[in-house]
């Protein structure tokens, strides 16, 4: 199981997943009752990203051990896929709460965007194991 670079990617997304509940994906100014207000957002800001957030990190993870069913495996890793896809995109679109011009994105946002790339890495991997697999029954 550990052997398998996949299974590298999978725990690094699942892990980032997890440091992302702390990490800010940007920060700006907030009308609070008209009053401007300096605000971080993170996951941890809203319960929706905070759901699909974690989601994401037990997702990735359960998807490790799913080794010896890799055609599950590979269905398993595109829904985890899209759904850090959509965190992505509800962590920007809260950016439309913040006074325009007023916020910008944090350093710490790269990792939000890391773990899609994990998750892609892991999933070409998995692919191209069912692959040899595959090669290697049409020769027996």
């Amino acid at each position: 199981m550990l052997q398998r670079i996949q299974t590298v990617w999978l725990l690094t997304a699942s892990i980032l997943a997890f440091v992302t509940l702390k990490l800010y994906f940007f920060s700006g100014n907030i009308l609070v009752n008209n009053v401007k207000e300096y605000q971080r957002f993170s996951a941890m800001s809203n319960l929706l990203l905070m759901i699909l957030t974690v989601a994401v990190a037990i997702a990735s993870l359960i998807t490790i051990f799913l080794f010896k069913d890799r055609k599950l495996q590979l269905k398993i890793g595109i829904v985890v896929l899209v759904f850090s896809i959509i965190n992505i995109l509800l962590a920007h679109f809260a950016t439309k709460n913040f006074v325009p011009g007023e916020w910008s994105y944090d350093l710490t946002s790269l990792v939000y965007i890391a773990i899609p790339v994990l998750l892609i890495l892991a999933l070409r991997n998995i692919y191209k194991d069912e692959q040899l697999v595959k090669s290697v029954d049409r020769l027996r």
